[in-house]
């Protein structure tokens, strides 16, 4: 029986060039010749232990359940391997894929998988597994990839293929980056032992197995030498769940930890300056304010003029320079100035004299009770000082800082109200990022409006790139003049990197928060 790869004619389109299969095929062969071989020149050694600022949850262990934010990846990229991910320098790399083929209609997507790749229990990779990956995926924006994906069909254990309902140019993006749908586990592993097993004991095919994972202190991976594409350099790796920036400062300075995740305002300045040490920032994506009343009629917040009063409100040049050292980029935008299709706003203003007369002119003359404002609480230094700049123009708000898990599950599950501090830094283009939180039916859209959604269904089946990047930005544009978020900025992510470290990883992977890839990250020799 020939596979899908052998049966159709078709051309894929990479870096703004049609290649034929044939090419493909050739220049993957190459590759593998030439600079992909799995050749285990040294054992993996020694040990690195991470701080982490948040309370890792086991639901990150599962890419079947990625929500829409990039702590997951922090996890998956060491557990974990995909079809395709971003890497350094091709924010869609082949991974288990070997190649892919798409189809001169646009409605099929052929893959091969790269031969000999096992999971850490020593079980191949098949299509199978992808097929069945693919299926169980219950992350954000699963509605919509298996409302656009009409059937996976498996050839044979290499070969097999996503047949679409419509032509749509994002299926790669949602599925390479944006989600968490072309990460792969095992089949049959996670049929024997069920989701709540494979939490409890996740099975992978990435650079480091699980060994064990003790709630709220940490998570400790060894690294598995018969990763495809290199063998891990580390032996053992740590993620240590230290909630407090301060303690972990601490614990980077003893050299309890090596590697220091968030650490921000006074701390960051003192670790700078700390002999030994060094300071690795990232801007890994937006943060935001979001008005989760503002469909109710009854609300404050329904009024446009509330809302902008709240954006005028924000002293973000002053909160940035106090607690990120002045490194976030400020924005007035949820979609990073980096993802393609992104329309530049004007920048944001501090004017908190006109905040107060928008306020008065929509009825609130003394200001309002604006309720509870939720927050991940590794954020609630910059909530409080955003919390001070809305008093002082009279919206008064009580904060409500959660753990990140159950901030992110009750922001999804819509349980949230009055105002939510959002952010994301999952990969993607401003169409992936306007699906999630813009978009009726999005995991984070307590709300939308019908002429956003409708040029949403416009785009996504759009194959003229510049008719496609005129829909996007008038959506922009809309959710701009609507006031739907009060951005913030592209957070600068400040870290710190201790002595015995030679590669931290960091910045590697454009865009990306942590450190990865793991297999990548390396001790200083002695």
């Amino acid at each position: 029986m020939d596979s899908p790869l052998t049966s159709r004619g078709s051309r894929v389109p990479i870096c703004g060039l049609a290649i034929a299969r044939r090419d493909i095929l050739a220049i993957t062969a190459f590759s593998l010749v030439t600079g992909l071989p799995h050749l285990a020149l040294a054992l993996p050694q020694g040990q690195l232990t991470w701080g982490v600022h948040i309370s890792l949850s086991p639901t990150w262990f599962d890419p079947a359940e990625t929500p829409g934010i990039i702590t997951p990846f922090m996890e998956l990229y060491a557990l974990h391997d995909a079809m395709l991910k971003p890497m350094p320098g091709n924010m869609a790399q082949l991974c288990l894929a070997e190649s892919y083929a798409a189809s001169e209609d646009a409605l099929t997507y052929d893959f091969v998988l790269r031969d000999g790749t096992r999971f850490h229990n020593g079980e191949p990779v098949t299509a199978e597994d992808v097929a069945f990956s693919f299926e169980r995926y219950r992350g954000t924006s699963h509605e919509l990839l298996k409302s656009r994906v009409a059937a996976v069909e498996v050839a044979d254990p290499r070969h097999l293929s996503f047949r679409l309902s419509k032509p749509w140019p994002d299926f790669l993006t949602f599925y390479s980056s944006a989600t968490g749908a072309g990460w792969i586990v095992p089949k049959k592993y996670l049929e024997r032992v069920g989701d709540d097993g494979f939490k409890k004991a996740p099975v992978g095919a990435g650079p480091y197995k699980f060994v064990s994972f003790t709630p709220g202190v940490e998570l400790v991976m060894e690294a598995f030498e018969d990763y495809w594409r290199k063998t891990p350099a580390v032996k053992r790796l740590v993620l240590r769940v230290i909630p407090d920036e301060a303690t972990r400062l601490a614990a980077l300075k003893r050299g309890e930890v090596d590697i220091a995740y968030s650490i921000r305002g006074e701390l960051a300045d003192e670790l700078q300056k700390t002999p030994g040490l060094s300071l690795k920032s990232a801007v890994p994506g937006s943060q935001w304010l979001y008005f989760a009343d503002q469909w109710d009629p009854r609300s404050p917040w329904h009024d446009e003029r509330v809302r902008w009063a709240a954006n005028l409100a924000m002293d973000r040049q002053g909160i940035n320079q106090a607690i990120t050292l002045g490194l976030s980029h400020l924005t007035n935008s949820i979609i990073p100035e980096t993802f393609e299709f992104y329309w530049q706003p004007p920048a944001p203003v501090y004017d908190p004299a006109k905040a107060k007369q928008l306020l008065a002119e929509a009825g609130h003359p003394q200001g309002f009770d604006a309720g509870e404002f939720f927050c991940d609480s590794s954020y609630s230094n910059v909530a409080e000082a955003l919390l001070n700049n809305f008093a002082e123009v009279g919206i008064r708000s009580r904060l409500r800082p959660l753990e990140r898990a159950a901030f992110f599950k009750a922001y999804a599950d819509k349980s949230l109200k009055n105002i939510i501090f959002g952010g994301s830094g999952a990969f993607g283009n401003a169409a992936t990022r306007m699906e999630a939180f813009y978009v009726k039916g999005g995991t984070y859209a307590y709300g939308s409006y019908p002429e956003i959604d409708e040029m949403f269904q416009q785009q996504a089946v759009e194959l003229d790139h510049k008719k496609r990047a005129a829909i996007l930005e008038k959506m922009q544009q809309l959710a701009y003049q609507r006031a739907i978020y009060a951005p913030i900025w592209l957070l600068g992510f400040l870290n710190g990197v201790g002595p015995r470290v030679g590669e931290s990883g960091f910045g590697l992977i454009p865009g990306f928060a942590y450190t990865a890839p793991y297999e990548d990250i390396t001790l200083k020799d002695g």
